[in-house]
């Protein structure tokens, strides 16, 4: 005869059995590992990272952005790619890049080895930052600035990839920084 439980009767006393000697030492090694790895991702990385970008975001209008865009590309403006702006900002400036349906803006044309602050927002709806090949990865909120600290250390074209989906022309979304000496 099969016995039923019922929630209604107690459980038998001791139903378990204690954890063997076994048990008990892979118990014992999970948990230091589980402790290793929490304290590894609170204090060791961040102390000597350096892997980890550090953004800033504040609050902005969109149609306040566009406005200072459109003035730091009038500003900065050498060229243009493909019908978009191209700009060589002085070293230790503000970058704006306007992230829009289906377009980065401007193209940014940076020295090797100076810093640059990039502000970056979307004057629609939601994108992704994608850099590559150096798998750089940020949200492009509207009403929001991401601001991103960066100096470039190697000469060469970097494609920025939208990597969040924003609409039909998703696939074209695709941006440009330049990298010169």
């Amino acid at each position: 005869m099969v016995e039923t439980s019922s929630p209604l009767v107690a459980p038998p006393p001791n139903w378990w059995k204690p954890a063997g000697r076994e048990e008990k030492l892979w118990i014992g090694i999970a948990a230091v590992w589980a402790v290793s790895m929490f304290v590894m991702m609170v204090i060791i990385w961040p102390a000597i990272g350096g892997q980890q970008n550090q953004i800033h975001s504040y609050r902005v209008d969109p149609s306040e952005f566009q406005a200072y865009t459109a003035a730091f590309i009038e500003e900065h403006q050498t060229g243009e790619l493909e019908g978009v702006p191209v700009v060589s900002p002085p070293p230790d400036t503000d970058i704006f890049l306007q992230a829009s349906q289906f377009q980065w803006t401007p193209v940014l044309e940076l020295q090797r080895g100076e810093t640059y602050r990039i502000l970056m927002s979307s004057i629609d709806v939601q994108h992704g930052f994608s850099l590559q090949p150096d798998n750089v990865n940020f949200q492009v909120l509207p009403d929001f600035i991401t601001g991103l600290e960066m100096t470039p250390n190697e000469t060469g074209e970097y494609t920025i990839v939208c990597n969040e989906f924003c609409g039909l022309g998703h696939h074209l979304m695709v941006g440009q920084i330049i990298v010169v000496d």
